[in-house]
């Protein structure tokens, strides 16, 4: 009976008042319509992950709306930017890294509309997301499937990123395009002292590209004075071009 008690006790243990703060869980109602706004606003008290996505495009929006006119003026600072019109003109700087496969996957079109837009103005990436976004300028990535066996693909010259198929005359293309490009950079470097850092050289590839409708992203980096970076330039297939 003791321990009948103990176990009502716990089920029937009556509740302390939740906060006057506290956040109610509703999610969004789409009997009023699809409003992509209240959508997205919805996501902050659904609950679960999407609360923390919620988190997310709050502070990216916080990111985007800041300007120095938000803080107060410090002591010494300088003349010019003591104006709250001149304040008002500096704004957060930006930074988004992201890895390869987002490059190959259909995320490519979002990142590359961020720095059309000038949205950003430092991407942070590895070789392969560079070299990957070049790749889609000259040839089609399909979908596949995870399961697909790795082996027989490769003995029909294709190559699987998760659920993503990538054909070996993809890799070659990019080659082709690559190695003359890198003859003339070498050929530069020795007769103009020319300095080939990652940044100039994702710059360089990206005025390179002969195609204006390419939605290339070091080309709207080359276009827009956006910076790119990347800390390995050398590795994967622009290595083996070296």
């Amino acid at each position: 009976m003791e321990q009948a008690t103990d176990a009502q006790q716990a089920v029937l243990l009556r509740s302390e008042p939740m906060p006057e703060d506290a956040v109610k869980v509703k999610g969004y109602d789409f009997n009023q319509g699809v409003d992509h706004d209240k959508l997205l606003q919805s996501f902050l008290t659904t609950g679960f992950q999407a609360t923390n996505l919620g988190l997310a495009i709050e502070e990216v929006q916080r990111m985007l709306d800041w300007s120095l006119a938000d803080e107060p003026v410090k002591e010494g600072e300088d003349e010019e930017l003591r104006d709250p019109e001149a304040r008002k003109k500096v704004k957060t700087k930006i930074f988004l890294g992201y890895t390869s496969n987002m490059i190959s996957a259909g995320v490519r079109d979002t990142i590359r509309f961020l720095v059309q837009h000038k949205m950003v103005d430092v991407i942070v990436t590895t070789a392969g997301g560079i070299e990957e976004d070049f790749i889609k300028c000259m040839a089609d990535t399909y979908l596949g499937d995870f399961s697909l066996k790795g082996r027989d693909l490769r003995l029909k010259g294709i190559n699987r990123i998760g659920n993503l198929l990538v054909p070996n005359d993809n890799y070659v293309k990019f080659e082709e395009w690559m190695m003359p490009i890198l003859d003339q950079m070498l050929h530069e470097q020795k007769t103009e002292g020319a300095h080939w850092t990652p940044s100039r050289m994702i710059h360089r590839l990206g005025k390179e590209i002969d195609n204006p409708d390419s939605n290339d992203i070091p080309v709207y980096c080359h276009d827009e004075a956006v910076s790119a970076a990347c800390a390995i330039a050398g590795d994967v297939m622009l290595r083996c071009g070296q």
